[in-house]
């Protein structure tokens, strides 16, 4: 993974999700301090009180966009850094993740799994 990137996680902002062919659509989105990366098995992990829209959507296509941003992180034209990723997406509701979500966020319905695809710097 990017260094810029894993550094725009380090800092709080919004974690927009679309799931791309869908029809129409459906946007989630969550924080950035609630994620959990594995950038050696390029995977990201989101809790999932909701997320039914994209869930539903998944039974004919798993590709999501999420977009990320900080402009606490020095970007390619000054401050402020930004990212597009691209990634097949799945949903846990049991394992070791899904336990370790579920302690840390009782809330939590299932965990949210992103297979990272491609990651591009946008700003």
């Amino acid at each position: 993974m990017d260094k810029k990137f894993l550094e725009v996680l380090q800092h709080e902002g919004p974690v927009t999700m679309i799931t791309l062919k869908a029809q129409p659509v459906n946007v989630v989105s969550t924080w950035m301090s609630y994620l959990k990366v594995d950038p050696e098995n390029e995977l990201l992990y989101s809790p999932a009180a909701g997320m039914r829209s994209i869930e539903n959507d998944f039974q004919t296509d798993q590709t999501l966009l999420l977009t990320f941003g900080s402009k606490e992180v020095e970007g390619t034209v000054g401050p402020g850094a930004g990212f597009y990723v691209t990634g097949q997406g799945s949903f846990l509701e049991s394992g070791p993740i899904y336990a370790e979500f579920k302690q840390k966020f009782p809330w939590v319905r299932k965990v949210l799994q992103v297979k990272i695809t491609k990651i591009e710097q946008k700003i």
